[in-house]
């Protein structure tokens, strides 16, 4: 359950939770970023790896347009499911990216957003990604800053650890383990990646209430087995008076959810 939780795999039910919420709250927002830095555009076969429930292949979709391809794969059979319900256009694949079921250089361009943290091999997956990239193409992914430089999840990381422990602490830490930028390029490295542009650019997550935030990071992420409905309704108490600063008019919570983007070759 542990290595489950760290590694981002959720299921069904909570695949159609991060979907409705996580997306527009968090992802939706970096899914034209990430095709523009890798110059996705009309024509093209592009491929996204860790695609989760689909904001970015559906990007890239209506960037490549009638002539091109999409292709999505995540090892998350939840995930893939909800993706091919909104989207039969994209052709979903169920696989691993440490070892991508395509041939060599058959891609224009491939992405990978906020999926790197959770491979078992990120350097295996890094190299896989190069090898089916075509001479010429560009390879963009994204990945969170440091919690730190997130004070919102700085925040709820520290609350949960305190009223949870240390594992589910550390699941919801675990998408910002490359946050550093020596960290993230020594993996780059070890990927065959050294070369790549790494560049930092702001965001801001955006939640409509402290309950629904919290009710994204219980129910639509790997803490949905951690904590039980009792434990749910004390982290939105505890939330609520811990995290009050982040609200602003109508109750909408927002705070800065800074992103490194890596781009390869660099430009």
């Amino acid at each position: 359950m542990g290595r489950d939780a760290k590694a981002g795999q959720v299921s069904g039910s909570a695949a159609e939770i991060y979907d409705a919420f996580f997306v527009p709250a968090l992802f939706g927002a970096w899914a034209g970023q990430l095709c523009d830095a890798a110059g996705v555009s009309s024509g093209e076969k592009v491929l996204d790896v860790a695609c989760g429930t689909g904001a970015t292949a559906r990007e890239a979709l209506a960037q490549v347009g009638a002539r091109g391809h999409v292709t999505g794969l995540d090892r998350n059979d939840g995930m893939l499911a909800v993706a091919a319900a909104r989207t039969p256009d994209v052709d979903w694949v169920e696989g691993m990216a440490e070892d991508l079921p395509f041939e060599d250089a058959c891609f224009d361009r491939v992405l990978c957003q906020f999926g790197l943290m959770f491979f078992d091999d990120r350097a295996a997956a890094l190299r896989e990604m190069r090898r089916v990239l075509r001479p010429g193409g560009r390879l963009g992914l994204s990945v969170w800053d440091r919690a730190e430089a997130s004070p919102g999840y700085a925040r709820m990381i520290g609350l949960i650890g305190d009223m949870f422990g240390a594992e589910a602490a550390d699941a919801l830490r675990a998408p910002f383990v490359l946050g550093d930028r020596d960290a993230l390029r020594r993996v780059l490295a070890d990927g065959r990646l050294g070369d790549a542009r790494v560049e930092t650019v702001a965001g801001e997550a955006r939640f409509s209430s402290i309950r629904e935030w919290v009710r994204m990071d219980v129910r639509g992420w790997t803490l949905s087995d951690l904590i039980d409905d009792a434990g749910f309704e004390a982290l939105v108490a505890a939330a609520e008076g811990a995290c009050a600063d982040f609200v602003g008019d109508g109750g909408v919570v927002r705070f800065a959810a800074p992103a490194h983007l890596v781009t390869w070759p660099g430009r």
